[in-house]
């Protein structure tokens, strides 16, 4: 039988490296932790997220965007020109990999929004004016995805196996000092470029392995705040979440988990009570933002990391320090092929995050 003649619910494979003294390190370290876990997917999805890796415009907006055709390119640097000043374009750098038989046009923007722009919409954040012109590129413009918007960072995805996709895109000459990666065993949708993972707006950037059941209440939940989930995956509503929850709402990370990963009603019965009452109100004011459902999520940002289950975990995670490596990945044996003595490994609870944040701004930057 075909592997690809039978579905694995539990499939995936998800993995997160960050350094928390910013510290950059090569992309072999999770090229290598990810291969180990390649039973976990079928070739139909990859990618990896990496932060610190354009350290000569680290206060651009990189904007990494997947084109079907030359029409849509030319759609979106007309956009992008009337709302950014384009510093520079160039395509992202590929090789020939044999396994990877098709591939999209691939860009990259390097932006700074234009001032004038900026009085336009005084009423929005510089973020949220991002958002809206991710947001129109990915509803408007047909054969276009903005795939990463964030600053300093940028995700490298598509259909193949982890490894393929590492080889195509020639991850292992990026350094960085925080990388998520992702093997892709879809369930309930096609695998495609865009549908890949990691899923990215801003410098959030999230990988995912289960199935979000709530997903067409989140996504209806999502628009009423402007986002617009066009990807066909219910993976991409969670990092919107997260990027509502944290940045937009202003919620701590552990707040953010027990709305996402809410606990049962009759758990906060038994809580103390101010802490029943802070459950309580979360559970009420955000029931949209809810993902129900089996998962285990990483999430990078700009400072850091979170590891995610939902409240039964039905999805697996674990988690390992060494010194100042902090790793996330559904297997114990993707951690040790890069780390074999870790000082610390556990397995953490169901609903409870794990959270990663970089102690010192020591980012290294590199001179241009």
């Amino acid at each position: 039988m075909s592997e690809r003649d039978y579905k694995i619910p539990s499939g995936c494979s998800i993995v997160g490296m960050l350094n928390e003294r910013g510290h950059k390190f090569s992309g072999k370290l999770i090229i290598k932790s990810i291969t180990t876990m390649r039973e976990r997917s079928n070739g139909l999805g990859g990618g990896f997220a990496a932060y610190g890796i354009y350290p000569e415009y680290a206060d651009c907006y990189v904007f990494q965007v997947m084109l079907e055709t030359d029409r849509a390119k030319e759609l979106v640097e007309n956009y992008l020109r009337e709302n950014y000043f384009v510093e520079k374009d160039e395509p992202i750098p590929t090789r020939p990999v044999e396994a990877i038989k098709y591939r999209p046009l691939l860009w990259r923007y390097f932006l700074q929004v234009r001032q004038d722009k900026r009085k336009e919409y005084y009423d929005l954040t510089e973020e949220d004016f991002v958002i809206m012109t991710v947001m129109e590129i990915n509803t408007r413009i047909e054969g276009a995805f903005v795939a990463s918007s964030g600053k300093n960072m940028g995700i490298f995805k598509g259909v193949g196996y982890p490894e393929d996709i590492a080889a195509f895109y020639g991850l292992e000459e990026y350094e960085g000092y925080l990388w998520t990666g992702h093997g892709r065993f879809p369930t309930n949708t096609v695998g495609w470029w865009g549908g890949a993972h990691p899923f990215g707006l801003l410098d959030w950037s999230l990988v995912h392995n289960g199935e979000i059941s709530s997903y067409g209440i989140n996504r209806r939940y999502l628009e009423n705040f402007g986002y617009q989930c066009t990807l066909f995956t219910d993976s991409e509503s969670v990092a919107y979440l997260f990027d509502l929850l944290v940045r937009k709402h202003g919620l701590t990370f552990e707040m953010a988990a027990q709305v996402l990963a809410a606990p049962f009603w009759a758990d906060i019965d038994r809580m103390p009570e101010r802490q029943r009452e802070i459950a309580s109100a979360l559970r009420i004011v955000y029931g949209g933002a809810l993902a129900n459902g089996p998962f285990s999520v990483v999430v990078g940002y700009s400072r850091g990391m979170v590891g995610l289950t939902d409240r039964i975990k039905l999805r697996p995670l674990v988690a390992a320090r060494d010194g100042d490596m902090l790793y996330i990945a559904s297997e114990e044996s993707a951690i040790r092929e890069v780390c074999p003595h870790p000082e610390k490994v556990w397995a953490p609870k169901a609903g409870q995050p794990v959270i990663g944040e970089l102690k010192e701004k020591e980012v290294e930057e590199k001179a241009a």
